[in-house]
């Protein structure tokens, strides 16, 4: 039976047609551009297809160029930067129509023992008992606005996220560029380090540009916004496991010039810091504001 998250397990089984040229699927979820994360998480795991598997990511740096068309596929062409005798440097472009949508260089690294310290785990509500998106949704009911409705309710959730704050996207309040969420896989996490990073990858675009519209009482449901990711830098300090629970540590120091930046930290629930990821992303609000 299909599920969302065998749906995400087989979207990044990206097919290799040529060498280091990989094509990698869409879904057909009504959406008018690919989701970012999905591009992230689909040129990780062609990068990866060409590194040792005793050499795991541990940073990504990426750039959206143009928008992802959903009715056709990507490729995803990798040039092999440097093979050196602990890291592993790859470059990947995805191309649509023949023109570049998205760049990313990922960095591979051999494990290896090290000095190590981490920020701490903050004080906040666990998961258990916090509602999750399609939970919230059904709590909304009517007050939920089309067209909104219908794609909230039906679109795929590969992923469950449990938000600790409830900011309600419908009738959104100013307040502080703070928010944190709990997520993991919703459903059995197939075996293979470089596959759980892709996914987790694919996560990680999920949630944290709406951080930095908070102070501004500002939903991305206004249709007078224009938002889009513009980059997305992670880096792993640990092999990330989607299966469990992680909580997401978001903020935005900053908004100006029609941008802003978000910071997320990603914690274990037992307190493991596994990821550090900062994106830019678009807030251009169309009439004042």
């Amino acid at each position: 039976m299909s599920t969302p998250l065998s749906r995400l397990v087989a979207l990044l089984d990206v097919e290799e047609i040529e060498v280091d040229l990989y094509r990698g699927a869409n879904t057909d979820a009504g959406w008018e551009r690919v989701y970012g994360g999905q591009v992230v998480a689909q040129a990780l795991a062609a990068a990866q297809r060409t590194v040792p598997d005793d050499r795991p990511v541990h940073s990504l740096h990426s750039y959206f160029i143009r928008p992802g068309e959903p009715r056709i596929p990507i490729l995803y062409k990798v040039d092999r930067e440097r093979d050196g005798a602990s890291f592993t440097t790859r470059r990947v472009t995805a191309i649509q129509h023949g023109r570049a949508i998205f760049s990313l260089a990922a960095s591979f690294q051999i494990v290896e023992p090290g000095l190590s310290h981490q920020d701490s785990l903050p004080a906040v509500k666990g998961p258990d008992g916090l509602l999750n998106e399609a939970e919230l949704h059904t709590l909304a009911g009517d007050r939920v606005p089309e067209p909104f409705r219908t794609a909230w309710a039906e679109r795929d959730r590969p992923f469950e996220f449990r938000s600790v704050e409830r900011h309600n996207p419908f009738n959104p309040k100013p307040t502080e560029p703070i928010s944190h969420n709990w997520f993991r896989a919703d459903g059995e996490v197939p075996e293979g380090q470089a596959l759980r990073a892709a996914m987790f990858a694919y996560a990680t675009d999920m949630t944290l540009l709406d951080t930095c519209i908070l102070p501004h009482g500002i939903s991305w449901t206004d249709p007078k916004l224009q938002s889009a990711s513009l980059d997305h830098a992670i880096w792993f300090h640990h092999q990330p496991d989607p299966s469990a629970w992680h909580l997401y540590d978001q903020s935005s120091p900053a908004a100006s010039g029609g941008r802003g930046l978000n910071i997320g930290k990603i914690f274990r629930q037992d307190g493991l810091l596994v990821a550090t990821v900062v994106q830019e992303g678009l807030i251009r609000y169309r009439n004042g504001g």
